[in-house]
């Protein structure tokens, strides 16, 4: 008995419920459709005189009271039946809250644009109804109006009348002026100072041209890049966040962009100037010059001289790329997007409140390709909830997809990052012509591109310092690498910075073959690559030493207490673009050697930067994650491959097209970034001016180190039977893994990695498949020897 009547009690208690809820729906409903047919007949009434006496009455009283708001307050009264009959009392409530301000400041302004000054007279002495043809502001006009004008005046009035409506279009459309108004104000002065360079660029270079020259000269575009900047002035300023808006560059000036390219360098002689019609020689124009002013110092003469001969390199100065070699962004005005972010906000907060999480919208943050809107969730939200509706909320946003940054690292609130309808492309130029990298101390600067508010990133490869690239096909790998490359060229000369490139797939990078920064040629060939990782491992072990002798820690500490500037080391970094080939045909010695230079290169000045689109656990070992602490994952296929990167979900939700998340050494969350594009072209043309200022002098040493068969790295696992196995082979002419398990008397897993090590010794030769191995080493050695 007490079931059935717990289960009729409930069963009530869900119609009551049910019959409030229809009873609370109907009287609104009611009231909306009463409301509305009241303002019709009041607009009947005001607009007409086919109401009767009622209607009279009413235009007089509207007529009366307000004036001219008169006719519009019964508009007004139809929208807010219509909410109610919708039942969005919210809306309701936000709709008085602009409407109300806004019908006051009319009836006045109205008022003292009907009286003016006789006001005073007007509010007790007229009939609103008949004056004016109701063009005035009515009775609660006349009221207000007359407190402005005892309090401030007729001129008085109309400022603060102007100011007031202003500041309601600010808060009624979030429009935002004050950034509109910089902006402006910015273009209009860099075109004036855009203006007032070239008239001053005109007349200094006429003179320029005038004067006689009595040193080997280059082309303007020759200047090195520290030169450049300085040659004519720039007008910049720091990246900042402007809200909605996205970031704008403010355009070089002109003459800046009038230097000369490489195609046609001219020398200047006495009285006249000669142009060559194809691209002349150094040391001829050194000649004609020495002809043409018998006066000019002869040692530039053997300079010319020791440039081509190689003799004394590290004595020419490098001459760095012109930054009119990179492309510049067109500045894109987009309008729309202001709106287009804050109804994007409104729709999110909206979404979040129909799943009963009550969040607000505090900033928005808009970027190259996506917009992050940070969220301030009510106090008692948990962000787990936020998290899991992801998928609801790009559905209502009418998103491709979002990423949402819980909690946004040192801020009390949430990301959720949108992609952009329009996306912008981040060039190098824009990254590379700013304070942030001109102004880098470190000579290892890496250009990045910029982050989600528009700001450039670089970032500093020798505290890195050891980087891993990763992602899928067309993510934008291949010019990541190429903007790092870039980076350096435009940032360190040979003498400082030397590169090593291990190019499995031939065609990358093999455009930078001839460059001063390379050590060795471009590495394609796997095996050798091995041999040049195996060369690295080696002269690290060198500079130890040398650190060692001389009481120093680093190679910092070395180059200062060095006072010759012929034994001062560079820094080497080795670029390897895909580690997936390498791991396939010697896994073994590239991660031995990939493990000990992560492990201890860094104080020796030696930095990896390894690529692959393959992040799998057999390419990108446990051994070599835990040894690269810095990471940069472009897109990827699958949330197990962004977690193999950077042991966390999110890099499957990047949109490609150089979308990044980079997590630097000590970060516990990673950056999103879009990373800067170069293109092929920009990259052949920087190529080319680095080598027409010094040809490349490759390490013959070095050359002859990885053509050698490479030698694994020696590690304390290796097999007691290895000096036995090289006397066995001595005297014969081939040997098997056979022959080794009989005489050893081991298994077969143990003889084939006895022969594995005795061909990566040198001993035997490659597998030949089922036929014994042929013996190349026939040297008998004892343990004492090895």
């Amino acid at each position: 008995m007490k079931k059935k009547t717990t289960k009729k009690s409930s069963a009530s208690k869900k119609k009551t419920q049910k019959s409030k809820a229809l009873g609370t729906d109907l009287t609104s409903e009611v009231i909306g459709v009463t409301l509305i047919g009241f303002s019709i007949l009041i607009i009947a009434s005001v607009f007409t005189n086919q109401v009767g006496l009622i209607g009279t009455g009413i235009k007089r009283l509207f007529i009366g009271l307000l004036g001219i708001g008169g006719y519009i307050l019964p508009f007004g009264m139809i929208i807010m039946g219509y909410y109610y009959i919708k039942h969005r009392l919210d809306k309701m409530f936000d709709f008085l809250f602009y409407t109300i301000p806004l019908l006051i400041m009319l009836v006045c302004f109205f008022h003292l644009i009907s009286y003016g000054d006789h006001s005073t007279l007007a509010l007790w002495s007229l009939d609103y109804f008949k004056t004016a043809s109701y063009l005035n502001g009515g009775y609660i006009g006349a009221l207000i109006g007359q407190v402005f004008l005892t309090l401030l005046g007729l001129l008085g009035s109309y400022i603060v009348l102007f100011v007031c409506f202003g500041v309601w279009i600010l808060i009624a459309t979030r429009f935002p002026i004050l950034s509109w108004l910089g902006e402006t104000f910015e273009e209009v002065r860099s075109k004036i100072q855009e203006t007032l360079a070239n008239r001053e660029c005109r007349p200094r270079k006429e003179k320029k041209a005038k004067q006689p020259t009595r040193e080997v000269l280059v082309s303007e575009g020759d200047l090195t890049y520290e030169e450049a900047r300085f040659e004519e002035p720039k007008f910049e300023h720091p990246p900042i966040y402007l809200g909605v808006e996205p970031v704008k560059e403010p355009p070089l000036n002109e003459a800046y962009e009038e230097a000369t390219t490489y195609e046609e360098p001219m020398i200047y002689n006495e009285p006249e100037v000669e142009k060559s019609m194809s691209k002349p020689n150094h040391h001829e124009q050194e000649m004609k010059h020495l002809m043409t002013d018998p006066e000019a110092p002869v040692s530039s003469v053997f300079d010319a001289d020791e440039e081509m001969d190689g003799s004394l390199h590290h004595e020419i100065p490098y001459t760095f790329p012109s930054i009119q070699l990179l492309k510049k962004s067109e500045a894109t005005a987009q309008k729309s997007s202001s709106r287009a972010s804050l109804g994007n906000a409104k729709k999110l907060e909206e979404t979040l409140l129909s799943f009963g999480v009550e969040a607000k919208v505090t900033q928005i943050h808009k970027g190259p390709t996506v917009t992050r809107y940070e969220l301030q969730p009510k106090q008692g939200v948990k962000v787990s909830k936020i998290v899991n509706l992801a998928d609801d909320i790009a559905l209502n946003l009418a998103a491709s997809g979002i990423r949402i940054e819980a909690p946004i690292p040192g801020k009390a609130a949430v990301g959720i990052e949108v992609p952009n309808e329009s996306s912008e492309i981040v060039y190098l130029r824009d990254v590379i012509d700013t304070d942030q990298f001109t102004a880098f101390p470190s000579k290892l600067a890496f250009a990045l591109g910029k982050d989600i508010g528009g700001k450039p990133i670089v970032a500093d490869i020798g505290k890195m310092p050891h980087i891993l690239i990763a992602g899928a096909t067309g993510s934008g790998k291949s010019v990541c690498i190429n903007t790092l490359i870039t980076s350096i060229l435009y940032k360190a000369s040979p003498d400082e910075v030397k590169l090593i490139m291990i190019d499995p797939k031939v065609v990358e990078l093999n455009v930078y073959n001839g460059i001063p920064h390379l050590l060795i040629p471009v590495v394609t060939d796997p095996k050798k690559a091995a041999g040049a990782l195996c060369w690295a491992v080696n002269e690290m072990t060198k500079r130890y030493q040398l650190f060692a002798d001389n009481n120093v820690r680093d190679m910092k500490g070395y180059n200062n207490k060095v006072t010759d500037p012929s034994q001062k080391m560079p820094s080497i970094i080795i670029i390897i673009d895909e580690l997936a080939d390498l791991m396939m045909t010697a896994a073994k010695e590239v991660e031995d050697a990939i493990c000990r230079l992560a492990q201890m290169a860094r104080a020796a000045g030696i930095h990896l930067v390894i690529a692959t689109q393959r992040p799998s656990v057999d390419v990108i070992t446990g051994v070599i994650k835990a040894n690269i602490p810095s990471r940069l994952a472009f897109a990827v296929s699958s949330g197990i491959d962004s977690r193999t990167i950077l042991d966390t979900n999110g890099a499957e939700k990047l949109l490609g097209k150089g979308d990044m998340l980079f997590c630097p050494i000590g970060e516990s969350k990673p950056l999103r970034i879009q990373g800067a594009f170069v293109s092929d072209q920009e990259v052949e043309s920087i190529v080319e001016a680095v080598k027409n200022t010094r040809t490349a002098q490759y390490e013959e040493s070095v050359i002859e180190s990885i053509v050698a068969p490479p030698v694994a790295i020696e590690s304390s696992d290796e097999d007691e039977l290895v000096v036995e196995a090289i006397n066995l082979a001595n005297g014969k002419d081939k040997l098997s893994i056979s022959m080794l398990q009989r005489y050893f008397r081991i298994g077969f897993n143990r003889a084939s990695r006895l022969m594995e090590t005795l061909e990566a010794r040198g001993v035997v030769g490659p597998d030949e498949g089922s036929k014994p191995r042929k013996v190349l080493n026939t040297t008998p050695i004892t343990k004492g020897d090895e």
